[in-house]
């Protein structure tokens, strides 16, 4: 299966001058590099699209981080998929812990989402996780189990392929704090499981399954190619490129 190697930019890159330097940057660190069986992929935030697009850098492809179900309409403040398509993305991130806690999205919300990006060739990237309360409350399964329902409703055996799911453990992102390799182990095969039961065996394996929170070029091999996760989503090293890619070498070489 084809690994991936995404990079969730979030609210930063606050002008065009510091995209410049950005790309620049990126440009510079994938220069005369091959990443055979890797996609690498970068979600700026919307503003940036454009300007990523024009990107000439065919090594790295585009996505976003965020979407609305509804082709267009009178919804303020919102994103289509249909844009999202125009302006370049093939890949969108789907229900990021971010999301559920400070804009209250719910499962159904966020399976709304899911079809839509499907519908619209989208990959959606679908972040699933438990919070430290929920951790400390031991509902971890149960937080995941639901997450992943709930998310994944109606959606068709035939379309599982495009979906990519991120198992985030809230608690880590953003911290120093790592889940035991039993802890992310318990997740991606209970996701998979999930998988199997909605989708059969052989569709549920083409559906990857990434690990993110925390991740390094120095944790890397503990939270994802010892355990045979099928690539990372990463957050704040995705703002440095030599970081960004040095993990990406990593994981492409693993």
């Amino acid at each position: 299966m084809k690994k991936f190697v995404i990079g969730n930019l979030k609210m930063n890159i606050l002008s065009m001058s510091e995209r410049e330097v950005y790309l620049k940057g990126m440009d510079r660190v994938t220069t005369g590099k091959k990443f055979t069986g890797t996609e690498i992929i970068l979600c700026p935030p919307f503003v940036h699209l454009e300007g990523f697009k024009k990107w000439k850098n065919k090594k790295v492809k585009r996505g976003a981080q965020d979407i609305f179900f509804e082709n267009n309409g009178s919804f303020t403040g919102e994103i289509s998929p249909v844009m999202l398509k125009n302006f370049g993305c093939e890949y969108v991130i789907i229900g990021h812990s971010e999301r559920r806690k400070y804009f209250g999205e719910s499962g159904e919300f966020i399976n709304h989402k899911i079809i839509s990006a499907l519908e619209n060739d989208l990959h959606p990237i679908l972040c699933v996780g438990e919070t430290k309360a929920e951790k400390d409350e031991d509902y971890t399964l149960e937080v995941i189990t639901r997450q992943v329902k709930e998310a994944l409703v109606g959606v068709s055996r035939a379309k599982a392929g495009q979906i990519i799911i991120a198992y985030e453990p809230v608690w880590s992102v953003g911290t120093d704090a790592l889940p035991s390799a039993n802890e992310v182990m318990g997740a991606k095969l209970l996701i998979r499981k999930i998988l199997h039961e909605l989708f059969g065996k052989k569709y549920a394996e083409e559906v990857a399954i990434l690990y993110g929170g925390s991740v390094s070029a120095k944790t890397v091999q503990q939270v994802c190619i010892d355990l045979e996760m099928d690539g990372a989503l990463i957050g704040r090293e995705s703002l440095t490129p030599g970081d960004f890619i040095k993990i990406a070498e990593i994981i492409n070489n693993s």
